[in-house]
């Protein structure tokens, strides 16, 4: 499916695209996966969801990666966009086709072999697929070594609520089909809510039903609450959690954690290891 998806995006390129040398990187995977090929002299910009490795950050921004506007896409004067899926609006994105910029929408699945698709649409559309294969082909083992030291664990996996955010006593929390799920789940853990799909507000019911063991949150600095962890622990509908009853709050950069780029691997072990914190 992956090569079907990247080669329908190809398909859309102009002839020639692949030498194109002005790129448009939107969306914080994507940019990684750009420098991880070594092709990152061709970035010209970069969308505010990108902000890794430290140095893409020279570069300019135009702007959130699901409110563009075709004049800051088109500041840059880009030849290539490559941009991760839900990259928007549609009138945005139509006024750029009109344009005649050549763009490439990046599959995305909350998968080891999404990430790896990522790789190849990226590496595909900047012509430089052997590079692409080579990085998938790396990515791809130190994923399975991850996952292999996940399925040593034996035992019941820990209950995992990921918290999105707290607006003023109000939490927003992953339910099914989410990046944290499934992170989650590649981890070693369970999510510990299955009754909705998305993000959305959590109810004191489906907390307590929840029940988790461990609450994820994302590093502050990246979306997350300023405040520290006792925001969770003496939250009126989590303190009696086993998770807040244990003190036992993880949290991680956002863009690691879900960004379901070449640091997957990465953050597949870090998060087994919170949650697995006594495991050899």
């Amino acid at each position: 499916m992956s090569r079907l998806l990247l080669g329908a995006a190809l398909a859309l390129l102009p002839l020639g695209a692949a030498a194109q040398e002005r790129v448009l990187a939107i969306g914080g995977s994507v940019t990684e996966i750009v420098y991880m090929l070594g092709e990152q002299g061709r970035l010209v910009g970069r969308d505010s969801t990108s902000t890794f490795p430290a140095e893409v950050e020279a570069l300019p921004d135009v702007g959130y990666m699901r409110a563009l506007s075709p004049e800051g896409v088109l500041s840059v004067s880009p030849e290539l966009i490559l941009m991760e899926s839900g990259a928007g609006p549609a009138e945005t994105l139509d006024t750029l086709a009109g344009a005649g910029v050549a763009t490439v929408t990046v599959p995305d699945d909350y998968s080891p072999a999404g990430v790896l698709a990522k790789v190849r649409s990226v590496a595909g559309a900047m012509g430089v697929p052997d590079k692409g294969e080579a990085l998938a082909a790396d990515l791809d083992a130190q994923m399975q070594a991850a996952l292999a030291k996940v399925a040593a664990e034996d035992g019941p996996p820990p209950r995992v609520l990921f918290i999105l955010g707290n607006s003023g006593g109000r939490l927003m929390g992953a339910g099914t089909d989410t990046a944290a799920a499934a992170m989650i789940e590649l981890a070693g853990g369970t999510s510990a809510i299955d009754s909705f799909e998305g993000y959305t507000a959590l109810t004191d019911e489906a907390i307590a039903v929840a029940a988790p063991d461990v609450i994820l949150a994302m590093e502050r600095g990246e979306g997350a609450s300023s405040h520290g962890d006792d925001e969770y622990l003496t939250h009126p509908a989590l303190a009696q959690t086993p998770a807040a009853l244990g003190g036992h709050v993880v949290r991680m950069p956002g863009t690691f954690l879900l960004g379901f780029g070449p640091r997957t691997p990465d953050a597949i072990a870090a998060l087994h290891a919170a949650l697995y914190p006594d495991a050899p």
